[in-house]
């Protein structure tokens, strides 16, 4: 099955995010019926809420700033400590430590 970009709008924003065909394939191989109703950065702030991230540590009031991105290698997104780069390659924990353990 061919899959295309599609373009979807975010339930809580309203902006027009890209549905990418590698998305929906990532979708489709874990058994994820529903396309996302949010779009990245919003499923991003919810993820955030939701597992307390972001919250500062004890004597530091400047919480740590992520930004998503979706894996070079496997195609999940995530959460970067760094804005990420048109043309560079990001990827989740568990490949970014299997790519280090591989040097």
């Amino acid at each position: 099955m061919a899959f295309v970009d599609k373009t979807l709008t975010c339930r809580e924003c309203g902006t027009s995010f890209v549905f990418s065909a590698g998305e929906q394939q990532f979708y489709r191989d874990h058994g994820l019926m529903h396309e996302p109703a949010r779009c990245p950065s919003c499923r991003a702030a919810r993820r955030q809420r939701r597992e307390g991230i972001g919250t500062p540590p004890a004597g530091n009031p400047t919480p740590r700033r992520t930004f998503p991105a979706v894996c070079h290698q496997c195609g999940r997104e995530t959460l970067v400590p760094f804005q990420p780069r048109q043309g560079r390659p990001v990827y989740c924990s568990d490949c970014f430590a299997r790519f280090r353990g591989t040097r």
